[in-house]
């Protein structure tokens, strides 16, 4: 199933219903009175979150939903009939934008989430409505109100605990499969990977999600290989996991390009915590190692090791993530409550 994060699609909601102008019509009935009724309220189009979701391939083939309009009223006291909603299945993590692709309307990020996108037209009042003292044979009815027309863009931020980040080669799809179920490609040339991945991490008795998202190149935030477009799956990660490929002999500046195009994308992505590992030990001998290991932390800080090929250190990396992990999932206390002592 191809991956889709990102659609554009036109909603219109139901017109209502006209009200009808009818007056009672009965053999030996005198004064039958008016007998008009209201028109039935045009559809919603409401987005919801359905479980089982991860794209939104289903919105490349169908861009247009519009919901039925209300039936118009008829004599006898009988009002239309509502016109039926039309539901948009979303998967979890997405996010409804206006047209101008900036503003958030909804941010749905729980299954069973509903928001209606387009209220329906109120349906028009029939004729009885208007019925006084004053005006016991009215001759008007309102007409229903018109749905409403919009464009839409849905876009999909996976829900993932942690988020891998790395350039190009750097051994983010290895430790993917090395640690969980997923099979993402894997080959010895840049941008094997075209689209996130999820898997499903298991380490002492825990499990949390990881994203891989394509690897980033210096100027990605200015469109430069597959550009920056994916980092918004990493947004609502807990921690991300930083590998650097300890063949390169210039770590401390891949480093360096990969927060920079963190801090260039804006938002809270380059504040989120951050674990830096030092990929393909494997690969190196003891003195490469030191030397590339050393040269990293005089500019990342706190560095670990490790081999996503032979498993060495994986462990530990995975341990050292689970704590922060633990904590993004815990409930955040309001700022404004204190810690006051329980009373009866």
């Amino acid at each position: 199933m191809k991956f889709l994060d990102l659609a554009k699609v036109y909603i219109r909601s139901g017109g209502g219903g006209g009200g009808a102008v009818s007056f009672r019509r009965e053999k030996y009935i005198e004064y039958g009175g008016p007998d008009g009724g209201d028109g039935g309220d045009g559809g919603d189009v409401v987005a919801e979150v359905v479980d089982g979701l991860n794209t939104l391939i289903d919105f490349r083939y169908q861009q247009h939903f519009f919901a039925k309009n209300g039936q118009p009223g008829m004599g006898k006291q009988r009002n239309g009939r509502d016109g039926d909603d039309i539901v948009l299945r979303v998967p979890v993590g997405t996010e409804i934008l206006d047209e101008d692709e900036e503003t958030v309307l909804a941010d749905l990020t729980e299954v069973g989430q509903r928001v209606v996108l387009a209220q329906g037209g109120n349906g028009g009042f029939g004729n009885l409505h208007f019925k006084s003292s004053t005006n016991q044979a009215p001759r008007r009815a309102n007409p229903g109100q018109a749905g409403v027309e919009r464009t839409l863009w849905l876009r999909l931020k996976l829900i993932a605990d942690v988020g891998l980040l790395g350039l190009p080669n750097a051994g983010k799809s290895t430790f993917l499969a090395a640690t969980s179920n997923a099979r993402p490609k894997i080959a010895d040339y840049p941008f094997t990977t075209l689209h996130p991945n999820l898997g499903v991490v298991g380490v002492d008795n825990t499990e949390f999600v990881v994203a891989d998202i394509p690897g980033l190149i210096e100027g990605a935030h200015e469109g430069r290989g597959i550009g920056d477009r994916f980092l918004g799956h990493v947004e609502r990660c807990a921690a991300l996991l930083h590998l650097v490929d300890g063949t390169s002999e210039t770590v401390a500046e891949d480093w360096q390009t990969i927060i920079g195009e963190l801090e260039a994308y804006g938002g809270a992505l380059a504040d989120k915590p951050r674990v830096t590992v030092l990929n393909k030990a494997d690969a190196l001998d003891e003195e490469e190692l030191s030397e590339r290991k050393a040269a990293l932390e005089a500019v990342a800080g706190p560095v670990m090791v490790m081999s996503g090929v032979s498993g060495a250190g994986v462990k530990n990396v995975l341990r050292t993530l689970r704590p922060i992990v633990d904590a993004g999932r815990a409930p955040q206390k309001p700022e404004d409550e204190e810690d006051t002592p329980w009373t009866p």
